[in-house]
């Protein structure tokens, strides 16, 4: 199967103060969820996008907010969620991608990485649905297979609960095949925060995009060299983020 033909949806909130991270930001406050989610995308989404196996797509909430944000250097092909619960946004999704096998992912999974995502689409070369479990007894992943795509797999799911997953394992009709990925965590209070605090690693993995408008001569110093590249591509992803993270601190501090 050709790479256009598999489609990588990637479900983010618009982020602005207030609105992401809602059920973390009761535990930690506004101004930390929103810092940590912003964070969090500039470092989970380059490289998923950058991935050549399959076509990636923001797949963002609220209609009429695109996914363009200067903490992340490059734009994607774009849906809206559209409205309704998490199931109902999903299976809007599903039917508005092109063709083919889909997988959706969470943005707020910090160990997400394209060998997670590469292994989804690889189950569903046998199986009609691929669920990624989640620590908290939900998922980070969903993926459809072509002839899936038709159907609603989300009848009776109990969302934002320890049943979701079970929930949507039992929902599949009969007739259609199930197969599961990794188990990852997501973050969405303040115990799942404060565990990811006290393991992270890093806070940026840059990469570069075929719709990004970058410096020529970067570009190509960093083809030769690849600690150029690392550079490059390093201070690409700083010079984008620099003034968005200096706005968070102030609010987290408590200035205007």
């Amino acid at each position: 199967m050709k790479p256009h033909e598999r489609h990588l949806a990637i479900f983010v909130k618009e982020p602005r103060l207030g609105r992401a991270k809602a059920r973390l930001a009761r535990d930690v406050g506004h101004g930390e969820a929103w810092l940590f989610y912003r964070r969090l995308v500039r470092r989970v989404l380059p490289p998923l996008a950058c991935d050549a196996r399959w076509t990636t797509w923001l797949a963002t909430t609220p209609d009429g907010w695109r996914g363009r944000e200067p903490f992340w250097p490059f734009a994607l092909p774009h849906l809206e969620q559209g409205s309704g619960d998490v199931g109902q946004r999903m299976l809007h999704v599903f039917h508005s991608l092109p063709p083919g096998p889909a997988i959706i992912v969470g943005s707020d999974i910090p160990d997400l990485a394209p060998e997670h995502v590469a292994r989804g689409f690889a189950a569903l070369g046998r199986a009609d649905m691929v669920l990624g479990p989640a620590t908290d007894g939900g998922f980070w992943l969903i993926g459809l297979s072509a002839r899936a795509r038709a159907i609603d797999p989300f009848q009776g799911v109990r969302w934002s609960s320890p049943w979701a997953l079970a929930d949507t394992e039992r929902a599949l009709p009969a007739g259609f095949r199930l197969a599961l990925v990794d188990r990852l965590a997501d973050v969405d209070d303040g115990p799942a925060y404060r565990r990811w605090r006290a393991g992270t690693r890093g806070t940026s993995i840059p990469c570069t995009h075929a719709s990004t408008t970058l410096n020529l001569r970067a570009q190509e110093s960093a083809t030769s060299d690849p600690r150029a590249q690392e550079s490059a591509t390093h201070s690409i992803s700083m010079s984008n983020s620099i003034g968005q993270d200096a706005m968070a601190t102030k609010v987290l501090a408590g200035g205007s």
